[in-house]
């Protein structure tokens, strides 16, 4: 699986590729999770959930922005695995790790890393 959302007019829309892990089951995503890039999120998403392997990681350290709305695809993702399942995020950016310890608090099928 391979996303990308090229510049919109202007050159200012936001971008976003995502990219199988070579190492490990799960994706890279470089880019803004944001409004103009969110349908590719849900799609990587929904195949990560999809796949059913035990854990997926998430390398997020090359992601500068993710949106409320972004972090709830995430969620909403999470949600839908079933007990046991786990979704493993690298290096995600602060902001993102606030919004899910404001929003969903304790969601066990998230856990953050920094490695």
């Amino acid at each position: 699986m391979r996303y990308r959302v090229p510049n919109g007019s202007g050159g200012t829309a936001a971008r976003l590729t995502v990219a199988p892990l070579a190492e490990r089951f799960g994706v890279r995503a470089v880019g803004e999770v944001g409004l103009t890039t969110r349908r590719i999120w849900e799609r990587a998403l929904d195949e990560v959930v999809r796949d059913g392997r035990d854990v997926c990681h998430l390398e997020l350290s090359a992601v500068t922005f993710v949106d409320v709305a972004g972090a709830d695809v995430l969620v909403d993702a999470a949600r839908r695995l079933p007990v046991g399942r786990r979704i493993v995020l690298h290096r995600p950016p602060p902001a993102l790790c606030r919004t899910l310890e404001l929003f969903w608090p304790g969601l066990s099928a998230i856990e953050v890393t920094t490695s």
